[in-house]
């Protein structure tokens, strides 16, 4: 409980990397060398994205205070790093990688981040959410219901099917299996929301989605485990269920109470949380990997491929449908982004604690590592493709 308590400290900052903020004044914004400077939220239903964003309209405006005259040496610290920061932030895909062969080739080296580290981290980054969310924006669903209700049921209708299915045509075992199917059950991941934005799509509407389905999650997953999972693998749905108030539910009525009451406190750390944010989400990858390394060896591209369909025809899948049905391309792009990028990380967790296969883990651990590289990939090549003034 202590190491708990100490981690959630520690972690808590890496939340705010990936937590979107709410404002009404236009916002700059920054990823890569694109800078371009649009109205949010309020206006037009989209938010800026952190860590990017944050951290880089917090130096846009020391910089402009100190434009009429020489720049002080906290200005000129700050730029600094926010540059490195936002280099940082956008190689997440490549950090990603290194963490993932490092945790192959030395598992031992992440030995130290353990269950009760694995759960804080996971807390923190749901707190992400929770510190920039008010009662209002559950209101916003309601103004976006056909949006959000479609990629409701792609997260956890077509997902979990594309799951079964894949696991079945590669012919993969009782535990992997299952693995595979919760992989596809659980909730979207928060990482989404900075994808989002990379590839041109609505941010507002995709922290709506991705808030929606991890409520959701809290029926849906141990539903969906135990109803299609009852007869292959033992599946605690009851205690999946209590993890997920837990991990989920908790951190984000937190967060919206320090939001509420704290909000100078919550602004005052958001510019300095993107490095830490990033290197909290590898040790979760790295960590998750390294646990179950051997596995992952042994099962081969038997199971890598699989696992890469499900977040790559996920999100084909998860464009093409809302886009032949008459949605627009900008959220078009939100909810394949929001359909393939999943919270493996917290699928790594549930397969741990609840799962009566050890192998049932393996998959989250693969997942992670694709899920991250699938939902980059999309981003860069639709922050490419133009978008119609129109869309």
């Amino acid at each position: 409980m202590v190491k708990f308590a100490y981690a959630s400290i520690l972690l808590i900052p890496a939340a705010y990397g990936f937590a979107p903020s709410i404002t009404s004044a236009p916002v700059l914004h920054n990823v890569g060398n694109a800078i371009s400077s649009r109205p949010a939220f309020a206006s037009d239903k989209r938010r800026s994205i952190a860590p990017l964003s944050m951290a880089s309209s917090s130096a846009m405006k020391m910089s402009d205070a100190a434009a009429d005259g020489d720049k002080s040496l906290g200005s000129k610290i700050f730029e600094v790093y926010t540059k490195t920061a936002n280099a940082a932030t956008t190689l997440f895909p490549l950090w990603t990688v290194l963490f993932t062969a490092i945790a192959l080739k030395k598992p031992s080296t992440f030995d130290f981040f353990t269950t009760e580290y694995f759960t804080a981290a996971l807390a923190a980054l749901m707190l992400s959410m929770g510190i920039t969310l008010t009662p209002q924006d559950f209101v916003e669903v309601t103004k976006e219901p056909s949006s959000v209700l479609m990629q409701f049921s792609l997260c956890y209708g077509m997902m979990p099917a594309l799951a079964f299915m894949l696991g079945k045509a590669f012919g993969l075992e009782a535990g992997l299996l299952a693995g595979m199917v919760l992989v596809g059950s659980i909730n979207g991941g928060q990482a989404s929301n900075l994808c989002t934005y990379i590839a041109k799509g609505n941010v507002a509407l995709s922290v709506l989605m991705t808030t929606a389905t991890t409520v959701g999650a809290i029926l849906m997953t141990p539903f969906l485990c135990k109803t299609m999972l009852g007869a292959v693998v033992p599946v605690d749905a009851a205690g999946i269920a209590k993890s997920t108030i837990q991990v989920v539910l908790a951190p984000i009525a937190i967060g919206m109470t320090a939001n509420k009451f704290f909000p100078k406190i919550v602004k005052a750390i958001l510019p300095f949380a993107p490095v830490v944010g990033v290197v909290s989400t590898c040790l979760l990858v790295a960590s998750a990997v390294a646990q179950v390394a051997e596995p992952i060896l042994g099962a081969g591209m038997n199971l890598q491929i699989p696992v890469l369909l499900l977040h790559l025809v996920g999100g084909i899948v998860g464009y093409w449908l809302p886009k032949l049905t008459g949605f627009g391309e900008v959220k078009s792009r939100t909810m394949a982004i929001e359909t393939s990028m999943k919270s493996s990380a917290f699928g790594f967790l549930l397969a741990k604690l609840h799962f009566g296969d050890y192998i049932a883990r393996v998959p989250s651990a693969v997942s992670v590592v694709w899920m991250a590289l699938t939902g980059s990939l999309l981003a860069v090549v639709w922050r490419y493709i133009p978008v119609k003034e129109d869309e």
